[in-house]
Order: structure tokens, then C-alpha cells, then sequence
């Protein structure tokens, strides 16, 4: 690991965050050379930390063939200038393998998934995140989404048994509940925004004190991206509800059209701004002709 915890909060806690989309070939292969072009791009618009192989980067369609891949040519692309954060999750002994596997190619900290599929219970939660993040000798963000939700004193349960927990990424945007976590819990954790499209969310997310959230905007609009969130974090009010007015509410409206459009109109906007990363595996879809006018006219708008 190239980055002390202490690093580790810093560039959690004040910086843009990103997910890149993973690249594929037209025959659906991992493309390493357009994959590594893509990183290069987000260091030269300044992210603080990139989170690889997450949910815009498919993690859930990888095998571990193409897991191990993405986070050897990660490392060895950003060569330690920036955090790099792979995804882990699906069964405890998958999890822990693909943290293992992150952590030995020279990862910095783990994304940890909700489990697969079935409703859980917030202990059960617990013993499978402890369960990974006993696994590795890495940094671990905990993803609080989907069917692995836990309420304030669960999370500070988790932080509690696993030292080596350093933040919590919020994928419910419940903000309630969330403010209610971070009062609860404090400073012992980061925490990041993080639900699809978190952009809708900064405002009332730093209102309670979450500094940073994941971009996935930022893969085709990231001059875009960083305007909006330097605006935020500077108070530029009216810079904020323009980008929002403009950008973030046409593209949430098109996104919540269909299933799988918050992944599948970042590879679509990647490829209508001249850096195609390929289209998304089965079974997500790419955009049918009018979704995709739809996203055009938005991007030629911005």
C-alpha cells in the first residue's frame, strides 16, 4: 500500500471522487490500453482517489480473470499518485479472494459490495463484513446499499470489531438516517456519498457534513464534473444550480427510464465524447436510438 490510513482519510474526505467504467472490446474482452488511457485521464483532471472495478465499473459481471487484470494494470497505470480502490463482495470466500487478490497486486483499500441477492439481517451483515475484512491486510470503505443496509449502532458495531474499516459509502441517500450515522458514529469514519448519480445529492449531503461523493459523470464530463464540485465546496450557489438545472436533473430523468441506465449511459456518454470504453455486458443494455438523441442533446447542452 502506497498510502498511510491518515492518507487514505485525506483523499476520502476532500477531493473528487470517481468511478472509472471498466473497458471491453467488441468481443466483450478487457481492453487494457484504452482502460489505462481512461485512468491517465482522470489524474490529469484531478480526482483525489479512483475506485476501480465498482458498480460503474461492472464488478458485478467480472470474473476473476478480468478482476485480477483491471487491478494489475490500475496500480501499475496510477503508480501510486492517487488512492486506487477495487470492489470486493459477492460470497465471504469470493469477497476475501478478490480482496486478496487487490491487496497483493498493490491496491490501496477495498470497496466492500453488499452480499448477493438475499435479504439479510444486520448481524448476519456484520459477521460477513467482518468476515472479509479480516481477509486482507488492507483499508476497507463498507458500501451501505441495496439488501446489506445497516442503521447507525450496526455501523458503529462494524467500525468497532474492524480496525482497519476507515469509511462508510452511503448508497441509500437516506439523509436522516445517514446524518444519524455520522452523529452516532463521528469521526472514526469517512464518509462519502455514493448513491447513482450522487451529484443530486452533494447539497443536502454536505449539509451534514459528507464533503465528497463518487462521480460517475465525470467519465464523459469531467470538466463538468470537477466545475460542479469546486462550485459546492467553494459556496458558488448559483454555479451549483445551473450545472444541477442543465445536467443532473435531464440525465436523472433519462437514467430512471430504464434498468441499468445509471452504467449503461456513462459507457454511452463515454463513447459520444470520442473515449468509448466499449458496451456493458448482459445484463445491462445500451441505449436504444431515441435514449441515446436523448443523452446527446443533454451533453451538447453542457
Amino acid at each position: 500500500m502506497a498510502f498511510s490510513v491518515e492518507q487514505m482519510r485525506g483523499a476520502l474526505s476532500d477531493g473528487l471522487l470517481s468511478f472509472p467504467v471498466t473497458d471491453f472490446d467488441a468481443n466483450g474482452k478487457f481492453n487494457a490500453e484504452t482502460y489505462k488511457e481512461r485512468l491517465e485521464s482522470f489524474i490529469k483532471h484531478g480526482v483525489s482517489s479512483i475506485f476501480i472495478a465498482g458498480g460503474t465499473g461492472e464488478f458485478f459481471s467480472l470474473d476473476e480473470e478480468d478482476f485480477r487484470e483491471i487491478v494489475k494494470v490500475s496500480v501499475a497505470t496510477v503508480k501510486g499518485r492517487v488512492p486506487v480502490i477495487a470492489a470486493a463482495g459477492r460470497s465471504v470466500k469470493d469477497a476475501s479472494n478478490f480482496s486478496k487478490i487487490a491487496a497483493d497486486a498493490g491496491c490501496d483499500g477495498i470497496l466492500l459490495m453488499p452480499p448477493f441477492l438475499t435479504e439479510c439481517p444486520e448481524d448476519g451483515i456484520i459477521e460477513y463484513a467482518s468476515a472479509v475484512m479480516a481477509s486482507a491486510d488492507t483499508q476497507f470503505i463498507y458500501y451501505n446499499r441495496g439488501n446489506g443496509i445497516l442503521s447507525a449502532e450496526s455501523v458503529k458495531e462494524l467500525a468497532a470489531r474492524n480496525p482497519n474499516m476507515v469509511a462508510l459509502k452511503d448508497g441509500v441517500g437516506n439523509i436522516a438516517a445517514l446524518n444519524d450515522t455520522i452523529k452516532t458514529v463521528g469521526d472514526r469514519l469517512v464518509y462519502i456519498g455514493g448513491v447513482p448519480t450522487a451529484e443530486i445529492f452533494a447539497e443536502a449531503y454536505l449539509s451534514i457534513g459528507v464533503n465528497t461523493y463518487s462521480s460517475a459523470a465525470y467519465n464523459f464530463m469531467p470538466e463538468m464534473a470537477m466545475d460542479f464540485y469546486k462550485a459546492l465546496r467553494g459556496g458558488d450557489q448559483a454555479t451549483v444550480t445551473r450545472i444541477i438545472q442543465d445536467f443532473f436533473i435531464p440525465f436523472c430523468r433519462l437514467r430512471d427510464t430504464k434498468k441499468g441506465y445509471a452504467v449503461s449511459l456513462i459507457k454511452a456518454g463515454a463513447a459520444l465524447k470520442g473515449i468509448s470504453a466499449g458496451d456493458v455486458r448482459p445484463p445491462l443494455t445500451m441505449p436504444n436510438a431515441a435514449d441515446l438523441a436523448a443523452l446527446k442533446a443533454i451533453i451538447e447542452r453542457n
